[in-house]
């Protein structure tokens, strides 16, 4: 099994393709009211879904990359602003946070080898 999308709710789709594209996501995908995106590694993707009415999301997003650090310098240069410079912490991640126009929470990090194996991993199945 694998995971094939997450989908995000959006209050304006022109301004929100236009911020993920600026984190460097390929959009693949245009309409009005729904767009998709392939990440630059691998072969994980998201959608964006237009909503009319009022929302309140609570889903958090996570992008990973290696060069982390660096990775937000380059999105401060774009003008991008972040809640939470990068930052170690104690589940062994190292996490920055923005949010989107439209207020969903997106958490760039690097975890390396503990995001699958972390020294508190258990291997449960039924």
């Amino acid at each position: 099994m694998n995971l094939n999308q997450v989908t995000l709710p959006v209050n304006n789709m022109d301004k929100a393709t236009e911020f993920y594209r600026a984190l460097g996501f390929t959009q693949i995908v245009d309409t009005p009211h729904y767009a998709r995106f392939e990440c630059p590694e691998g072969n994980s993707t998201f959608s964006l879904s237009l909503e009319s009415s009022d929302f309140k999301s609570c889903t958090v997003i996570y992008f990973e990359h290696e060069e982390l650090d660096s990775w937000v310098a380059q999105l401060k240069s774009k003008g991008l602003n972040f809640d939470q410079e990068p930052t170690d912490q104690s589940y062994l991640w190292r996490e920055a946070v923005l949010y989107d126009l439209s207020g969903n929470k997106i958490k760039l990090y690097w975890a390396g080898e503990n995001r699958l194996n972390p020294p508190w991993r258990v291997e449960m199945r039924t």
